[in-house]
């Protein structure tokens, strides 16, 4: 490879990439999520990843290992087989199926660029754990292109996109057309140009008389997270090729297809999370460490999938044909209709609405107090300290700093809180933590009983503790608390969410108002399973809650009404038709008779959730796209806050967004407006 011609920058960057893969995959060993004592001989430099990065490096391996290990199983009866890993880099696979005794009767070939391989062979013949377990390779020959050579184990180096060079490299390093052979490809081929990946992919068809390929590859490079991905790797000068003409799991279904493979099965990450990783190992890796991302974790595993494709195999492969049943989240989701997005403008020299995990709340009519959460402040990121308020004056919204009037009081800066306005001047935070390990209680929040409508600025806003008896059963996050009526007093009704010690609550508490004291009323009726990032809304004096993440980790798609009955309250199942795409980390509404449910996540990887309007009185079900063309940048609704405004029919929604798996912070630059009079005089 020449250092001169045009693609080098490009080839390095794409090694760099390579690099890094080996590092968040030691970081994911040393935590436990993967067993891998060679990786940290062939990673070389160390570094401690983020628990949401450790899981999307161990999902990628499990599949990897999964695929791999299922072809040595099923063609473990033939005398020859073998495995060629393109764009192998620092993998350290061979060396953990040669320890597992796994490679009998099978030779791996691993290809790279010519100096990756180099630096490979290097650290394979000095570290004396990896040179034994490739043996004796002095009656070995090295070929113009071999780099190292064992009797199982050959390394080449040779441009994968030079195909004609690929093949003869292989060929003299004794690789058998005839025999079972295994492509993995692992985040490899979308670097290359897809006429070159192509051939690729038919080459290997045509010249193979009894082939596997295994890929795993980004998809659905057009939705938000799509989009933020694509950035981050074309900032790396790393552009992902496969995107534009394979967006999607059918479209590279039918490449393999049209490409001369006969059998072909694809699915998404979380797919094969779910249905062919057993229940006990996906315990295990959710306990491993702290954790609150789940948004991004599901957002990351739909956009990447892993496939396999098989020719001339008898019987023939398929690794990904679960005994479970696979739930088809790529189905589309029929959307009856769509509401435009529009950038809401918002006169203001503060930044502070670039955020998420925080709550809005509609203090007094046409003033919006936001709180909390993890955005910019000061053009750093950090947990916000400062509480910020949008006032509607003359028809314009207006953005503030609000000041704390004892600014030396603790506010502890917390995420996934609740606020709940008790008057016009007195609201109630509850729950909220800092880290996964560190949950707070509740606080007073005292406002003037007026408002500067003209200099949002110069608004103030007093934090008041409660006595710590009253806090213990609110040290949660991601929980609802919503006011309810019981025999004309009016209660906070606590529910759900999670703690530092429990990844899923299901208990609730009736907190009396204005004293906030715990009591003890009666609930009947069929108790919803436990749940946090769910949506609660008041309604005719008690409650809906909408959808959340259960304790498995995967979105629930039930609405419960909680309503007040003759002795205390009931629980009551609110039946839709069609059924509630499960979903979580969504804001509600209620109006006139209709549930609104906005945003969110869910597993279907073909959409994004907009606007889902539930009647509450028939429990007809009908789902919205958000047209976002009219946005210059991507809109990401989850972690987000929303306000209705009724007179308008208009909903305000402010901040969203989250740690995008590695490719950055992303934050909704800009708060949005939805008019939804259109759909909500239409039914």
């Amino acid at each position: 490879m020449g250092r001169g011609r045009p693609g080098a920058p490009r080839d390095a960057a794409v090694q760099g990439t390579g690099g890094s893969s080996a590092i968040s995959k030691c970081s994911a060993a040393e935590r436990g999520y993967i067993e891998d004592r060679f990786l940290p001989l062939l990673a070389g430099r160390r570094r401690r990843r983020a628990p949401l990065v450790h899981r999307g490096y161990y999902i990628r391996a499990r599949a990897v290992d999964h695929c791999v290990q299922d072809f040595l199983l099923k063609t473990q009866s033939y005398p020859r087989t073998q495995i060629l890993s393109l764009g192998a880099g620092f993998d350290s696979l061979y060396f953990r199926l040669k320890d597992m005794g796994l490679l009998h009767h099978t030779v791996m070939y691993e290809v790279d660029f010519p100096n990756v391989a180099c630096q490979k062979a290097t650290l394979i013949k000095t570290a004396k754990e990896l040179s034994a377990l490739v043996g004796d390779t002095e009656g070995e020959q090295l070929g113009v292109t071999t780099t190292f050579s064992g009797e199982d184990y050959k390394l080449l180096g040779v441009d994968l996109s030079e195909l004609s060079k690929l093949s003869t490299a292989l060929k003299e390093a004794g690789l058998d057309n005839e025999v079972p052979t295994l492509f993995i490809a692992e985040v490899v081929l979308t670097y290359m140009e897809n006429s070159r990946s192509d051939a690729l992919i038919q080459w290997a068809a045509e010249h193979f008389s009894q082939a596997c390929f295994l890929l795993y590859e980004q998809m659905h490079p057009e939705d938000p997270f799509g989009r933020v991905m694509q950035q981050h790797f074309s900032q790396l000068n790393s552009a992902l090729h496969s995107l534009s003409q394979y967006p999607d799991c059918e479209a590279q279904q039918r490449r393999f297809f049209e490409k001369g493979w006969t059998e072909c099965s694809v699915m998404d990450m979380n797919e094969f999370f779910t249905c062919c990783t057993p229940e006990n190992e996906q315990q295990r890796v959710q306990a491993l460490e702290p954790f609150d991302e789940y948004e991004e974790w599901h957002l990351k595993c739909s956009h990447y999938f892993v496939l396999t494709a098989s020719k001339g195999m008898e019987p023939s492969w398929t690794p990904l044909l679960s005994s479970m049943t696979v739930p088809h989240h790529h189905d589309p989701v029929r959307m009856v209709g769509s509401i435009n997005a529009l950038v809401c403008e918002v006169h203001s020299e503060t930044s502070g609405l670039r955020r998420y995990g925080h709550h809005s709340a509609l203090i007094k009519p046409n003033v919006i107090l936001t709180t909390g959460g993890f955005g910019e402040e000061n053009g750093q990121h950090c947990r916000m300290r400062n509480f910020h308020v949008l006032i509607k004056h003359a028809g314009y919204w207006k953005a503030g700093c609000v000041k704390k009037e004892n600014p030396d009081k603790r506010w502890d800066e917390r995420l996934y809180h609740t606020v709940s306005c008790l008057s016009s001047s007195l609201a109630l935070v509850v729950g909220g933590r800092t880290s996964p390990c560190a949950a707070l209680g509740m606080l007073w929040l005292k406002f003037p009983k007026t408002c500067n409508d003209l200099d949002p600025n110069d608004n103030t806003v007093e934090l008041v503790s409660l006595q710590p008896a009253a806090e213990p059963f609110a040290l949660r996050w991601r929980h609802s608390t919503t006011e309810v009526i019981f025999k004309g007093e009016k209660y906070l009704f606590m529910y759900g969410g999670r703690s530092a010690a429990q990844p899923v609550l299901g208990d609730w508490y009736f907190l009396h108002t204005p004293e906030i004291s715990c009591t003890v009323i009666p609930v009947e009726g069929p108790v919803p399973e436990g749940r946090h990032s769910h949506s609660a809304c008041s309604w005719k004096g008690g409650v809906l809650i909408a959808g959340g993440l259960g304790a498995a980790e995967q979105p629930l798609g039930s609405v419960f009404f909680l309503r007040e009955a003759e002795h205390g309250f009931q629980w009551q199942t609110v039946e839709t038709h069609p059924p509630l795409i499960p979903r979580y980390s969504h804001t509600a509404h209620v109006h006139d008779g209709k549930l609104l449910l906005v945003g969110g996540v869910w597993l279907h990887s073909f959409s994004v959730p907009g606007i889902t309007v539930i009647d509450l009185i028939t429990g007809l079900c009908l789902d919205y796209a958000i047209n976002v063309e009219h946005l210059e940048w991507p809109l990401m609704l989850h972690n987000h806050s929303s306000v209705f405004l009724p007179n308008e029919k208009e909903l305000l929604l402010i901040g969203g967004g989250g740690n995008c798996f590695s490719f950055g912070t992303y934050l909704n630059p800009k708060p949005v407006s939805l008019s939804l009079r259109n759909i909500l005089t239409s039914h």
